[in-house]
């Protein structure tokens, strides 16, 4: 991907001390996920998950939306089964790969996010919204159920509360998504960098190590019963406390100084 902010390319990737950043880049558009864009950010996930110099990556749009969703023109334009079997597989590859990436990933949200894009956000370990951003799923006003952002806002956000979203299709502003969990805080729009930056020094601070093993256990348990999650999390941190990052965490902590992770 092109690290020019006036690049041409429908995705732009900047690697910065350990971030990537992949903005949506198709602002006239309000940065709706055609196909092409979708496989650019299947390659461009694949590649920082690989990336061990990378330590968080943050996801955001270009212009004044986030993301509206699929691009309906492209839909109506190929308007097959086949078609719509493809392109909502490769959107659910997509948000698969951001839970599956051993990298915590950070929605900033700087306008609205509706669909798809209310999707992405709901399925980003973490969200990060000005307070003038909106979100909804609206297709139910055009009549599409929207099915499959109704999996990621349904394990993001109490049951009746993302129902209702998806049965109205009624926005939302960002201090009722920061209610309801579907995003962590609203910030005033002037402080929406230094808010993400604030979560990524943070996250830049603890050990790749445990960090990718722990939110690997954090999905994995998720989609389990109580006993079974249980004993997959007693298993990671039996593994997490025979790293080397955990003996020198834990001697750092008790010498009070600064840990040195190894990333093992």
């Amino acid at each position: 991907m092109n690290n020019h902010p006036d690049s041409q390319a429908i995705l732009l990737r900047e690697d910065t001390q350990g971030v990537a950043t992949l903005t949506l880049n198709r602002p006239a558009q309000f940065n709706a996920l055609s196909k092409a864009l979708l496989t650019a950010l299947q390659t461009e996930l694949a590649s920082i998950a690989a990336d061990k110099a990378i330590r968080v990556v943050v996801i955001t749009g270009a212009g004044k939306a986030f993301c509206v969703g699929h691009d309906l023109k492209e839909m109506r334009a190929q308007h097959t089964k086949k078609y719509m079997q493809d392109l909502f597989g490769q959107c659910g590859q997509v948000m698969l790969a951001i839970t599956r990436m051993p990298q915590p990933v950070i929605a900033r949200v700087q306008g609205v996010a509706t669909a798809a894009g209310c999707q992405l956000v709901a399925t980003c370990d973490l969200a990060i919204a000005a307070e003038q951003a909106c979100f909804a799923v609206s297709g139910i006003n055009v009549g599409l159920f929207c099915s499959t952002p109704a999996v990621a806002l349904g394990r993001a956000m109490a049951r009746k509360e993302a129902m209702e979203m998806l049965l109205t299709g009624e926005f939302i502003d960002a201090s009722e998504a920061a209610r309801r969990g579907l995003i962590n805080r609203a910030v005033p729009a002037e402080s929406l960098d230094s808010e993400v930056q604030r979560l990524i020094d943070s996250i830049g601070a603890k050990s790749p190590m445990a960090l990718a093993m722990g939110k690997q256990l954090f999905y994995q348990q998720l989609d389990t019963g109580l006993e079974t999650a249980y004993q997959l999390a007693a298993e990671t941190m039996a593994c997490n406390m025979m790293t080397d990052d955990a003996a020198e965490g834990i001697d750092a902590f008790m010498q009070k100084r600064v840990p040195s992770w190894k990333g093992t």
